[in-house]
């Protein structure tokens, strides 16, 4: 799809959350995937942090996250596989007002055409909580790199037509 370059680029400010037990900033090859196609699109890295596959820790970051006027979208990674320690997309359903379900579809629709079947172990989810924007994603770099290259990217920049997600951030809590 096209964008409509008539329309001033609008940078969003997007918090990144590595979800893991076992990662920390010099080794989060994916988090670091995030960081660097979402600063070189433009827009702003709000925050960015670590936890471990604990609930009240993911919950609680999250919901710091949600009520800082200052970051407008959460891109997460790790934590959305099938293992008793994944409750990424647990804890992101337990905030949201609103689920994005055609999110997790499409991630899964690309998914599919690179991995197979495989990408059935995917909970890759996005919703809306007190007008913030959230995604989580898979742990993999290739899972980063594709739904931020073939999803992300063009529903956060509010020059993608025909519609997008940016455009309607200022309605997301009326």
């Amino acid at each position: 799809m096209p964008l409509d370059n008539s329309i001033e680029f609008l940078p969003l400010k997007i918090a990144v959350l590595t979800v893991s037990d076992t990662r920390s900033l010099a080794d989060d090859t994916s988090g670091q995937i995030l960081v660097d196609r979402l600063t070189k699109a433009g827009h702003i890295l709000a925050d960015r942090a670590i936890v471990r596959d604990e609930k009240p820790d993911l919950t609680a970051q999250l919901t710091k996250w949600i009520q800082d006027q200052e970051v407008q979208v959460i891109i997460s990674t790790g934590g959305t596989g099938l293992t008793g320690r994944d409750i990424t997309p647990e804890v992101f359903h337990s905030l949201y007002d609103k689920e994005i379900e055609g999110f997790g579809e499409m991630f899964r629709l690309i998914s599919y055409k690179i991995i197979g079947t495989s990408t059935l172990q995917s909970r890759a989810t996005g919703g809306v909580a007190g007008g913030t924007y959230m995604f989580a994603l898979p742990g993999s770099n290739g899972a980063c790199k594709d739904g931020w290259d073939n999803i992300l990217s063009e529903q956060l920049d509010i020059r993608f037509r025909p519609c997008n997600f940016a455009e309607m951030m200022p309605r997301l809590i009326e």
